[in-house]
């Protein structure tokens, strides 16, 4: 899910926060934040809810289901 990798890149920049930061926020290790960054693994139901709602956008827009955020 390539898409999902870019689009969170893209929102913590937006923030101009570190990932460490948005790790900590979301509740997830600084290690799996980095490899959902990196499209090496695809987080589960309540992390993707947890990452719509740190960022303000819906879990269809992180998933690249629409570009409406």
């Amino acid at each position: 899910m390539e898409i999902l990798g870019q689009r969170l890149r893209m929102l913590r920049k937006e923030k101009h926060e570190p990932q460490k930061a948005a790790a900590e926020a979301i509740g997830i290790s600084f290690n799996s934040y980095c490899r959902y960054e990196l499209n090496e693994r695809e987080p589960d139901a309540p992390v993707l809810k947890a990452m719509a709602d740190y960022f303000h956008v819906s879990a269809d827009f992180l998933l690249g289901r629409t570009d409406q955020r």
